[in-house]
């Protein structure tokens, strides 16, 4: 079995992920729950979130991070 590219090292990835503009500015950012799980693992990844204060939701096979503190109210 070969390992993987050194850009899709978790840490780098993460890094990667959370160094868009998007991430940067406050806004959110969307992974696939499968490249989530592949490349960093779930645990991981809900670690890195939350040391960031941001939050996150799965819906539908992807990860929604919402990345700033402010609450996240449901619209129902």
């Amino acid at each position: 079995m070969s390992s993987m590219p050194e850009f899709l090292d978790p840490q780098i990835w993460l890094d990667h992920v959370f160094s868009a503009k998007a991430a940067q500015t406050g806004g959110v950012v969307r992974r696939r729950v499968r490249d989530v799980e592949r490349i960093a693992g779930r645990e991981l990844f809900c670690r890195e979130v939350r040391r960031r204060g941001f939050r996150a939701i799965e819906n539908n096979g992807h990860f929604v991070v919402f990345c700033n503190r402010a609450p996240i109210y449901p619209l129902e």
